[in-house]
């Protein structure tokens, strides 16, 4: 699959300070990337290479195939953008302000593509309300919009579901993950939030002080990390023998029961699941089911975080 974002040793300095340090990236089309790390990690000033609006000290970047630095006008015509702090012309009403946004582009004929942008992140009751009296989170949902409105092929989200309700914040992750399987759309999501993160993104790039410590999927993360895996299988017939089985297998390090009845859950070495599968069922054991039980992705982060800070001290 062709590449949506690619970047090759993507380096910003400010005077003696390093703000990203060699990032190399490279996302598919379609697939939701999340960008991981706490503030001033230097998630923002990536985005804003990306888009065009600071120069990159060195390295070399392209979207859809455009560098950014010499084709900013054609970049930011296929790229959406909802920044952290968003803003409106308050005295205008939201439908007002993605009409504005529009003619900006110049895009006419927006009505329909407006009332279904605001019904689909759920402020079609308050499109005719001035956006200065919009709370937060509100203004946050008009920001989505916002972007969407050029129907851009790659959508760039920095913080989206800040002050936004759970209940909105659901409603905001499922249109994430329906723009990018429905209309293959490419997503950037920056975030400090770890379970929205793991929710939502196909692989996670893990930010700690400029640089990018880890990255691949929450699966992969957690394989690497901590060099195994937690695997639950789930039996048919005598849970003992497959138990006793389970342990005396030498790829297996420990055997706890699962939540789930007639089910055990195995720590794994790396890369042996296949053969700990044929072993079971070589020794008669009836599986009726196989799934990856991995640690969180905040576990993981904190892991990641604070074997750094170890080798920085």
């Amino acid at each position: 699959m062709a590449s949506a974002i690619h970047t090759v040793g993507l380096t910003k300095r400010y005077e003696d300070v390093t703000v990203v340090d060699g990032l190399d990236l490279d996302i598919a089309t379609g697939e939701v990337f999340g960008l991981l790390g706490p503030n001033g990690a230097g998630k923002t000033t990536t985005i804003l290479m990306l888009l065009g609006l600071t120069e990159p000290t060195s390295g070399a970047m392209e979207i859809l195939g455009l560098d950014p630095r010499r084709n900013p006008l054609d970049v930011k015509r296929r790229v959406g953008y909802l920044p952290d702090a968003v803003g409106f012309y308050d005295d205008l009403t939201g439908r007002q302000n993605l009409r504005f946004t529009a003619r900006l582009n110049r895009i006419d004929d927006m009505d329909d593509r407006i009332e279904a942008l605001l019904a689909q992140v759920g402020l079609e009751h308050a499109a005719d309300q001035p956006a200065g009296e919009y709370s937060r989170g509100m203004k946050q949902r008009l920001g989505l919009a916002d972007a969407l409105v050029k129907d851009p092929s790659i959508l760039i989200l920095d913080e989206p579901t800040t002050a936004i309700d759970p209940e909105g914040v659901a409603e905001i992750l499922d249109l994430i993950r329906r723009l990018a399987v429905e209309e293959q759309v490419t997503v950037l999501l920056s975030s400090h939030l770890l379970n929205q993160v793991q929710a939502v993104c196909d692989r996670v790039a893990i930010f700690v002080a400029g640089s990018v410590v880890a990255q691949g999927t929450p699966h992969d993360l957690a394989a690497d990390q901590i060099g195994h895996v937690r695997v639950e299988f789930r039996f048919a017939g005598d849970i003992d023998r497959s138990r006793t089985k389970l342990g005396q297998i030498e790829a297996v390090e420990d055997v706890t029961l699962g939540r789930v009845p007639n089910s055990l859950i195995a720590t794994l070495d790396v890369g042996t699941l296949p053969g700990t599968v044929n072993e079971l069922v070589t020794g008669g054991s009836q599986i009726v089911g196989v799934r990856r039980v991995d640690e969180d992705l905040d576990a993981i982060y904190r892991r990641y975080f604070e074997t750094r800070e170890e080798v920085i001290a």
